[in-house]
C-alpha cells in the first residue's frame, strides 16, 4: 500500500484503509486517469454514469472537464463519485 493511504481503526479494532484519489487527469471523451492513495493509476470511462440524472448535464464535455479533486472527483452541479467505484471500474494504466 502507498504511503498516503489513510488508516483508521473501527469499533472492533480492525484496521480500515480509506481509498482516496490523489490526482486526476482528463484523457479524452469521458475517460479520466485517476491516481489512488495506494499509488495505483487507473483509467476510468465514466460514460455509463451519464445515463443517471445526477450526471446528465455532464454530457456537455465542457462541463465534464471542469471537475475538482478533494479525496474524490466532484463537479459544480454536486455530482461526485466514490473512489471505490472508480477503482473497481478502472483499468490499470
Amino acid at each position: 500500500m502507498g504511503k498516503s493511504a489513510e488508516r483508521r481503526v473501527d469499533n472492533q479494532n480492525k484496521i480500515i484503509m480509506l481509498l482516496t484519489i490523489t490526482d486526476v487527469e482528463y484523457i479524452s471523451d469521458y475517460t479520466l486517469l485517476c491516481t489512488f492513495s495506494t499509488g495505483e493509476r487507473r483509467k476510468v470511462d465514466l460514460t455509463p454514469l451519464l445515463a443517471y440524472p445526477a450526471f446528465g448535464e455532464l454530457r456537455d464535455k465542457q462541463k465534464f472537464i471542469q471537475f475538482g479533486l478533494e479525496d474524490t472527483i466532484f463537479w459544480a452541479n454536486g455530482a461526485d463519485i466514490a473512489p471505490e467505484y472508480l477503482y473497481e471500474r478502472g483499468v490499470a494504466a
